[in-house]
């Protein structure tokens, strides 16, 4: 494997972990303003990446087992990171609305 791939690969993912941050720090103030009645129409993308989401981590079916030690945990991981990106890129319509910076469309599609 070449160092500079190796670079760009965590790179990615750090973007990736931003993203996922991002999607969890904007979307109860998005929820206060579509409660509030300040930000219409309601993302309900947004709403239903964020449901799959904590279904999934709730739910006692895993595509792998989580008494397989890491690798069960692992899965999960992984399933809500990819969740979390799309409730960030769901959210980008409300992100341009409050005035903050967008990232460019499709830069980690599939990345993870």
């Amino acid at each position: 494997m070449k160092p500079w791939n190796i670079v760009g690969r965590l790179r990615r993912r750090s973007r990736i972990l931003g993203r996922m941050v991002r999607a969890l720090k904007l979307f109860v103030p998005m929820c206060q303003d579509v409660v509030k009645g300040r930000y219409r129409p309601p993302p309900w993308s947004a709403f239903g990446w964020m449901l799959a989401a904590l279904a999934y981590l709730v739910s006692p079916l895993d595509l792998i087992p989580d008494w397989l030690l890491l690798i069960g945990v692992f899965d999960d991981l992984v399933i809500v990171g990819w969740l979390l990106t799309r409730v960030d890129r769901s959210l980008d319509g409300y992100r341009t609305w409050r005035g903050e910076p967008v990232e460019g469309k499709g830069d980690d599609e599939g990345q993870l």
